[in-house]
């Protein structure tokens, strides 16, 4: 079994071809040809942690894919990260261990971020005149760096919740030269920016329906687990398009998860990313709010694993 380093996953990732395997993976999820068991969940109060397990594996596929992912949020006041992982991959043929990605998380991050910049491509407005992230830490930073590559804006306005986060992104991401502006104001970044991402282990609502300005999208990916939200769950109802990754995962929770079990939205309402990447039915009109709900999938994880692998084989 192969051992892969964090700096070897972030030395020889493909993001192009990532791009594209996860956008098939995507499509071969919402037709059915994935085998994806129910995620597993813990939650350590105590601590402000979770952990999930996710595994996935795709017709025809070499391999399937096992992933650990762990979120420890009071780490940084200890000097440590944030998130952690790895992902197994194992023989679909022999069932024998192929490679372990040591990668501490960060494939999971990058896999979250490109299905970001996959539904942004879809559904963001044709003029951006602000880019709004809320969150400061490995994510965020992950999914503005994605959005840069498709939009010309540079003005960013980024949520946190303090001053020192705030200033420990922006230096991270000092190499963008993009216009940064800060605040632990909430509501300023929702009235400020019609492109929005969400990127934050809250669970408490952060963004209220009535500031969100017509023809924003909004990308929310940090309710990936139950008891996490980050919108209003009114706000749901406003949007005139709600793109998912998986039906049945978001009724359990991510954000329309909170919309559905109050009655503000019903189930047809939704679209799998997948079915949208196949049919690009969507039409966007100027002053249309649109949703996208990324609880993530296990075969994201197998397809960015698989990506890597064959940069490396």
């Amino acid at each position: 079994m192969r051992v892969v380093t964090l700096s070897e996953i972030q030395a020889s990732l493909p993001v192009s071809d990532a791009i594209r395997s996860l956008e098939e993976g995507f499509i071969a999820y919402s037709r059915g040809e994935v085998q994806s068991p129910p995620v597993q969940q813990f939650t350590f109060a105590e601590v402000d942690g979770d952990c999930c397990i996710k595994s996935a594996w795709v017709d025809q596929s070499d391999y399937f894919a096992v992933k650990i992912s762990t979120g420890f949020y009071q780490n940084p006041s200890q000097g440590l990260a944030s998130n952690n992982g790895l992902i197994m991959l194992i023989s679909a043929k022999t069932g024998q261990p192929v490679a372990l990605l040591h990668d501490h998380g960060w494939l999971t991050a990058m896999r979250t971020a490109i299905a970001g910049r996959i539904v942004a491509r879809l559904l963001m407005p044709e003029k951006i005149h602000a880019i709004g992230i809320y969150g400061t830490g490995l994510q965020a930073q992950l999914q503005l760096r994605q959005l840069l590559e498709i939009t010309d804006c540079r003005d960013v306005i980024v949520w946190g919740r303090s001053q020192q986060s705030l200033e420990v992104m922006q230096e991270n991401i000092r190499d963008t030269n993009v216009s940064f502006t800060g605040t632990t104001l909430a509501e300023r970044v929702a009235r400020e920016a019609n492109m929005i991402v969400t990127a934050t282990p809250s669970h408490k609502p952060l963004i209220n329906s009535s500031w969100i300005t017509p023809g924003t999208h909004i990308t929310a990916v940090g309710a990936d687990s139950p008891g996490k939200q980050e919108l209003a769950v009114t706000l749901p109802g406003k949007a005139k398009l709600i793109v998912v990754d998986s039906i049945k995962q978001c009724r359990q929770y991510g954000e329309v998860s909170h919309a559905l079990k109050a009655g503000l939205i019903a189930g047809q309402h939704l679209i799998e990313l997948g079915a949208l990447l196949e049919s690009d039915r969507f039409e966007r009109h100027q002053q249309d709010i649109t949703l996208a709900d990324l609880t993530g999938l296990g075969i994201q994880d197998l397809q960015i694993a698989r990506s890597l692998m064959h940069s490396l084989l």
